[in-house]
C-alpha cells in the first residue's frame, strides 16, 4: 500500500472528512484491520484565511510548499491538497516537491465524465467561483461547461463556508439559502452541481435535493484509496 500525503487544516473541520473517507475506504477495499498509510501536515487555517483575503496569494504557496516537503520528507508517495481553494497555489507547491499531486479539480472530472456531466454548477468560496484556476481547468482540460451563481448568491455562499461551516457551526437557514442556490444553478441549466469547498458537503447532502451534487471530499479521497492500493505508479498524477 502507497502512502498518502495529507495537506490539511483547511479547515480542520473537512480534514476529519478526508480522515475517515480515506481509512473507510482502505477497509472497504482491503477488510479486516487494514487502514490507510497516511503522512498529514495540519496547517493554521487562521494564517492562510488572512493570506486569503489579503490576496497574498504566493505568500500562502509558500507556506503550503513548506508543509508539503515535510509530508514527501515523512515519506508520503504522492499527495493530496484537503481544500479546494488551495489548489489556485498547486504551481508553487509543485515546484518543491517531487512526489505526484492529485488534484481534486481532475478528480471530480473525472466523475463528471464518467457520468456523462457536460454542464455543471459550481459552489464554493469566492476565490474558486470567480478565479479562474479551477472552472478553467475543468473547461480547457475536460471541455466541461461551468456554471457559477450570480454575485449576491456568491457572497452568501463564501461568508457561510467562513463564519458557519469552517467553524463547525450549522444552520438549518443556511441549508435552505444553500439549496435555494443549487436548484437556481439548476434552471440555468446546470445537470449537477460540484460541492467545491470540502466543507460544503457538511451542510448539504443527496438527499436533500433532486440535482445531483458531486462532493468534492467525497470525489477526491475515493481516488487516493485508489491509487493508494494500485500495484504500481503508472495510476499516479504527472
Amino acid at each position: 500500500m502507497k502512502t498518502i500525503g495529507m495537506l490539511g487544516g483547511m479547515s480542520w473541520e473537512s480534514t476529519v472528512s478526508y480522515y475517515q473517507a480515506i481509512n473507510k475506504g482502505i477497509k472497504s477495499e482491503l477488510g479486516g484491520l487494514h487502514s490507510a498509510k497516511i503522512c498529514m501536515v495540519s496547517v493554521d487555517f487562521a494564517e492562510i484565511e488572512k493570506l486569503q483575503h489579503q490576496g497574498k496569494w504566493h505568500e500562502t504557496g509558500l507556506l503550503l510548499a513548506d508543509a508539503a516537503k515535510s509530508i514527501e520528507a515523512g515519506g508520503a508517495d504522492f499527495l493530496i491538497i484537503c481544500t479546494n481553494t488551495m489548489h489556485k497555489v498547486v504551481p508553487d507547491i509543485e515546484a518543491e516537491i517531487s512526489i505526484p499531486l492529485l488534484h481534486i479539480a481532475d478528480a471530480t472530472a473525472g466523475k463528471l465524465i464518467a457520468d456523462g456531466i457536460k454542464n455543471v454548477g459550481l459552489l464554493g468560496t469566492r476565490f474558486t467561483m470567480e478565479q479562474g484556476f479551477y472552472k478553467r481547468r475543468l473547461v480547457d482540460r475536460f471541455g466541461i461547461n461551468v456554471i457559477v451563481p450570480q454575485p449576491n448568491a456568491q457572497t452568501i455562499i463564501h461568508n457561510i463556508i467562513y463564519d458557519e461551516l469552517c467553524q463547525g457551526i450549522i444552520r438549518e437557514e443556511s441549508r435552505a439559502r444553500y439549496l435555494n442556490i443549487v436548484n437556481q444553478l439548476h434552471e440555468q441549466g446546470a445537470e449537477a452541481v460540484i460541492l467545491g469547498c470540502t466543507e460544503i458537503a457538511l451542510l448539504i447532502q443527496q438527499g436533500d435535493t433532486s440535482v445531483p451534487l458531486y462532493d468534492t471530499t467525497e470525489i477526491h479521497a475515493a481516488q487516493a484509496v485508489q491509487l493508494a492500493i494500485s500495484k504500481g505508479t503508472e495510476d499516479l498524477p504527472g
